[in-house]
């Protein structure tokens, strides 16, 4: 936390120059508005064909979550972080291992989009290996990051507005798709709800594999300081974004399950909607939604690559993990050149041996434990440390916590033993670097840009 000491005029501060739509903007740019589109696949698989109500689902779970994100960021304004806050209200050791669970979230992801990067490619050069595409695309985004080049915020705007297109055209298509023939009672309500397939247990699997549609709306806490009214704006930014990407989301998924019914196989379950689109406009468009994606999860393969490497850097920088290796800058590019390399070796070994799916399981298995430490940071600091025993600060935290805990405990059996792996090996080197947690914790914030 801040020292409340320093005033304002010794040290500079950053410019609180970003409103509500700035937030909103930024949030649904980080999100990107073909985000159900990679999962959707699996998601669809996994739910039995109820996609949308996974979706919706999950979409429930992330508002009552941004709440918590919302009112935290409103305690600690300068340290939009979850572990901060689990760190904080709950305990230091808890903290930590909220950001080890982070960092798994970190470096699975440059891990997914190289799986996701190699599976669009294959449609458009199938002759050339998988493991190949896997490859080039690690060598890509490491040759990028060991350079220095980042992608600007102006060019992560275009693209998301080129998706918005591409979007409206999907939906345009499919809606002709639908129209030119007939359908029978519950085709249109199906995707919701199919009495023939249906299965509670199907459905939370679904909706613990929708929640990677909403991951990165947290991201907007990180602003507080640049932000007018950020204890309003904040709040409002993050639950907005949140509802405004579940809609659009749904609206996506619902018209994929009317073009492809999911009692139809999909010829590749990765790169399920490109195959959507493919039958709802033709050859061309399935090109060009595959286009789109691939250059989307370029951009995000890249930059989740840097974002894993630097936060391995805050961590090593602060003797969370071994200064030496971790902590250490390469001075040509000033990278952290040793994490780059590391997290590409993460990527590339397990691109070529787990799935896209248990790959989104165990992201979202970080995740989900973050934010069921967010809300119970809310729940402590509003209902029991302030003593506000209202209604709301009781059910709004309280529900998000126990939404979170279900979705965890609907991921896959395996991706629950390889998440449990991962913090266990966490706990028992934080527990070796503090001598049984008798030592101070550190609080790895992440480097600014």
């Amino acid at each position: 936390m801040p020292s409340s000491s320093v005033s304002a005029g010794t040290a500079p501060q950053l410019r609180r120059a970003l409103g509500l739509w700035d937030l909103i903007l930024y949030g649904l740019i980080v999100i990107q508005p073909t985000a159900p589109m990679p999962v959707y696949g699996v998601m669809t698989v996994r739910a039995q064909g109820h996609a949308v109500t996974a979706v919706l689902i999950a979409m429930v779970a992330m508002l009552f979550t941004a709440l918590s994100y919302g009112r935290m960021a409103r305690i600690y304004p300068s340290a939009g972080s979850a572990f901060t806050y689990v760190g904080q209200e709950l305990h230091p050791a808890l903290g930590y291992i909220t950001g080890w669970s982070m960092a798994m979230d970190y470096m699975l992801n440059p891990l997914i989009c190289t799986i996701l990067c190699s599976k669009f490619a294959l449609n458009f050069a199938p002759a050339i290996p998988y493991p190949v595409w896997v490859v080039c695309f690690i060598l890509l985004f490491t040759f990028f990051n060991l350079r220095g080049i980042k992608t600007s915020a102006r060019i992560n705007t275009l693209l998301a507005a080129g998706m918005g297109v591409v979007i409206v055209i999907f939906l345009a298509a499919a809606a002709r798709y639908i129209g030119l023939t007939t359908h029978s009672a519950g085709f249109f309500t199906h995707p919701f709800y199919d009495p023939a397939t249906y299965s509670t247990r199907a459905v939370l699997g679904g909706t613990s594999l929708a929640v990677l549609t909403y991951i990165g709306f947290d991201g907007i806490s990180t602003l507080s300081e640049e932000v007018r009214n950020p204890r309003r704006n904040i709040l409002l930014a993050t639950v907005l974004v949140c509802l405004m990407t579940g809609v659009l989301a749904s609206v996506e998924v619902y018209a994929a399950q009317l073009v492809w019914p999911a009692s139809h196989p999909f010829p590749d379950v990765d790169t399920a909607f490109v195959y959507v689109a493919g039958r709802a406009a033709g050859p061309r468009f399935f090109s060009l939604i595959n286009i789109t994606l691939l250059v989307a999860t370029i951009g995000s393969g890249m930059g989740s690559q840097l974002g894993a490497a630097r936060l391995l850097y805050g961590m090593g920088r602060s003797n969370a993990i071994p200064r030496t290796f971790f902590g250490a800058i390469e001075p040509t590019h000033q990278i952290p050149r040793n994490n780059v390399l590391f997290v590409a070796v993460i990527g590339l070994v397990g691109a070529l041996t787990i799935s896209f799916e248990r790959g989104a399981e165990l992201l979202n298995f970080g995740a989900l434990l973050a934010f069921m430490g967010v809300n119970a940071s809310a729940f402590c600091h509003y209902f029991l440390r302030e003593k506000k025993r209202t209604l709301y600060n009781f059910f709004m935290p309280a529900a998000g916590f126990l939404i979170c805990l279900l979705l965890w405990w609907s991921l896959s059996w395996r991706a629950k033993l390889l998440g449990i792996v991962w913090m266990a090996a966490g706990v028992a080197y934080g527990a070796y670097n503090t001598r049984g947690f008798k030592r101070e914790l550190v609080n790895f914030e992440l480097p600014s840009d």
